[in-house]
């Protein structure tokens, strides 16, 4: 469904002052009261709380493949008749509507009081793990192409650094092949943590399903060790997640391989988003530069 009242977008416009305009013109063509929204997250996707109606509103980045949203509305639905613990869509609003280019949700709002910990969604993930494939085919997981798709189009790293990244891509990628996974391929979440995990009162819920894929579910359990490690937990707090989950990924033997892809990842991406000269560009670079050394290195949160 198209709201068609605001010129396209392109990534680069994607900032605050137009995704609330973004937001109101979705509002309006669903007939929800945007006056009181609230920014919650801009980063991956705006965020905003629409607080009189109980909402969570998310704007997809403009320039992106907008059947993506699509897919992923489609997939909340069948894990929501599957009885997945998941958060829902809001009931009696059109999904997704388009303006501007960008892709526009809307999600059930669920208060929190209490912080989450990784142990929290371990049985979820695990029952997402064990889920039979959705009727409408989610696309493979690659481990390797969105890498260096970001690195090509990042704005804020050095041709240095660029080249230096794509390298350790190659290295990566040719380690990859003698991998022997532990599990089938089965439905992934794609980044499983902390934020993308919500407590109810019949217990956590998972949540932010845009990197859902099909493929090795290891990639969500070095997702998982790496939010834990990298964001200041104690270590008991991943320890707690292996017990809870059944399975401890650092004893896996490939382990060292799929976790330095996924902090790849996790830096290349967020090198695509940000814009020189913001805070987030300059953590990106501090993690550029110092990853891979011996030392541990806790990172900021995007």
């Amino acid at each position: 469904m198209s709201a068609t009242h605001m010129p396209p977008l392109a990534e680069v416009d994607f900032t605050e002052p137009t995704t609330r305009r973004t937001l109101a013109l979705a509002c309006l063509h669903a007939g929800i009261d945007d006056s009181d929204a609230m920014l919650l997250r801009h980063q991956t996707n705006a965020v905003y709380l629409l607080r009189g109606a109980g909402i969570v509103a998310k704007i997809a980045r403009p320039g992106g493949e907008l059947t993506t949203v699509s897919r992923t509305v489609s997939l909340v639905k069948w894990l929501s008749g599957q009885g997945f613990p998941t958060v829902g869509l809001s009931r009696g609003v059109p999904q997704p509507l388009f303006v501007a280019d960008s892709a526009v949700t809307f999600w059930d709002y669920l208060p929190q009081t209490a912080p989450m910990a990784a142990a929290d969604f371990a049985v979820p993930l695990r029952q997402l793990h064990r889920s039979p494939a959705p009727p409408n085919p989610l696309p493979p997981l690659n481990m390797v192409g969105a890498i260096r798709c970001s690195l090509h189009a990042s704005r804020i790293l050095t041709e240095d650094q660029r080249e230096h990244l794509l390298d350790r891509c190659d290295r990566l990628a040719a380690r990859l092949q003698a991998v022997r996974y532990l599990f089938p391929p089965g439905l992934v979440h794609g980044d499983p943590q902390h934020r993308n995990a919500l407590h109810t009162a019949t217990g956590p819920v998972l949540c932010d399903w845009d990197s859902a894929r099909y493929g090795q579910l290891e990639w969500d359990l070095a997702t998982v060790e790496i939010h834990c490690r990298r964001f200041g937990y104690p270590e008991q707090e991943y320890t707690d997640f292996a017990r809870a989950y059944g399975l401890d990924i650092r004893e896996w033997t490939h382990f060292d391989t799929i976790r330095d892809l996924r902090e790849l990842r996790m830096i290349t991406t967020n090198a695509r988003k940000c814009t020189p000269g913001s805070p987030g560009a300059a953590e990106v670079v501090n993690r550029v530069q110092r990853w891979g050394r011996a030392e541990p290195h806790r990172w900021s949160i995007l």
